[in-house]
């Protein structure tokens, strides 16, 4: 369901039949778009003295009386949908032959249109809050979206994301029809590994989605690119996700482990809700956001000198992790974020061991840990099992990979109860800040 849908130009076709008739109540004005399932149309509601969209069915599903009842029982239920990132649905019904839903006109456009400008990372973060917080109202009512794209996502004159179509492609599965007229269920592009197989979908394959619409407004690209479903589905199932560094190198590690996260093969490896993606795409915006090439981040991690065998110093460069990409400082031996073993490239002979660190010992550091002098008002965290110094932020050790939050008592959110674990900022259940 969408006020705007233009999949297709819609210049140098004929008059289509349907432009001046009355559907519902509603006189149709012109083609918005149409897309592999319906066709979207602007009407006019004088009874009501508003516009609306109209999106209309192929002929042939009005011919199933089942398919005709199972469609409108999903309208009824998505009417009773109240969420101001969801479009609002205002009837459903058959007319001349024809299903239609009227709902809500949304006037600004969509977000594959709005793609078009260059969004900023809190641009970009925002709409998938939005997003989120969309798929999360549905999913706790049991209604799974499967199509979600940026074409379904509809951008009002203030820039609010509005997620439309909800429902369509569950009865659409549902309907011989679709075998019979050889349309698909779904955007190959967008479309998880299970739905690929055909299987058994639940509310993470809408996870999967927003990770490949994130994955293309962080980009410009989908991960993968084919002109065939065989080839997409191939590579949804079996290919790794390149990373989107590829094409978009200003993405930090810490997004980057977001996307790479919503992206897994197996839907228990992903997030397990669209608030908890969000808000894990929120806190890595605010700590590491992406900067231009020409600048350079003070305390962000640099190559740091060693020494070769004739005593002459090297760059030693920084680490990324193998697990979460994270980037790290040469002198750690196991990351900061997800306490995986570092393995330095180093250009001459190993160090000696790295001496044991007064707990006392708190030097200032940037941001991943570079020691450097001692500041008094440095807050820091003595690793329990080795006493080094460590960042607040750090979840694990940087010199044994201890975690640092080993019996730190989780918090209780305020607003809807929720227990979250240690080293959470937001509720992972409704997304407010913890305190």
């Amino acid at each position: 369901m969408a006020g705007q849908e233009a999949e297709q130009p819609l210049e140098g076709r004929s008059r289509d039949d349907l432009i001046g008739r009355s559907l519902g109540g509603c006189v149709i004005t012109h083609m918005l778009g149409q897309g592999g399932m319906a066709r979207v149309y602007r009407a006019r509601q004088d009874r009501l003295d508003r516009d609306v969209a109209i999106k209309v069915l192929p002929p042939y599903y009005a011919a199933d009386p089942d398919f005709v009842e199972r469609f409108k029982l999903e309208a009824r239920a998505l009417a009773r949908f109240s969420h101001p990132n969801i479009v609002v649905v205002h009837d459903a019904n058959e007319e001349h032959g024809l299903l239609f839903i009227i709902m809500e006109y949304v006037s600004g456009g969509n977000l594959r249109d709005y793609m078009r400008q260059s969004l900023s990372l809190v641009e970009v973060t925002r709409i998938i809050r939005e997003v989120a917080g969309a798929l999360a109202y549905a999913h706790a009512r049991g209604v799974i979206h499967r199509d979600v794209k940026p074409v379904n996502v509809l951008m009002d004159v203030n820039r609010r994301a509005v997620l439309s179509d909800f429902g369509i492609a569950k009865v659409l599965a549902s309907s011989a029809a679709v075998s019979r007229s050889g349309a698909g269920v779904g955007t190959p592009e967008y479309m998880s590994p299970e739905q690929c197989r055909g299987g058994l979908v639940d509310t993470r394959t809408d996870i999967y989605a927003l990770g490949v619409m994130l994955y293309e407004m962080l980009t410009g690209h989908t991960p993968f690119e084919a002109d065939n479903y065989t080839a997409l589905a191939h590579s949804h199932i079996y290919e790794p996700a390149p990373p989107p560094t590829r094409y978009n190198p200003r993405i930090s590690p810490a997004v980057q482990a977001v996307v790479m996260k919503a992206l897994e093969k197996s839907p228990a490896d992903r997030f397990q809700s669209p608030i908890e993606m969000a808000v894990a795409l929120e806190q890595a915006a605010a700590a590491q956001t992406p900067l231009p090439p020409s600048e350079r981040r003070a305390d962000a991690p640099h190559s740091q000198p060693d020494e070769d065998t004739t005593g002459q110093q090297v760059a030693r460069p920084p680490l990324t992790c193998p697990s979460c990409n994270a980037v790290n400082y040469a002198s750690q031996r196991f990351c900061s974020i997800c306490g995986q073993p570092l393995v330095p490239q180093r250009a001459g002979p190993p160090s000696a061991p790295i001496p044991a660190v007064r707990a006392t010992a708190a030097p200032a550091t940037g941001m991943n840990g570079v020691m450097g002098a001692p500041q008094p008002n440095s807050r820091w965290l003595a690793c329990p099992a080795c006493q080094t110094p460590n960042q607040p932020l750090n979840r694990f050790c940087t010199r044994c990979g201890f975690s640092l939050l080993q019996g730190v008592a989780g918090k209780t959110c305020r607003g809807c109860g929720a227990r979250n674990p240690a080293g959470t900022r937001f509720c992972t259940r409704c997304g407010a800040q913890l305190t």
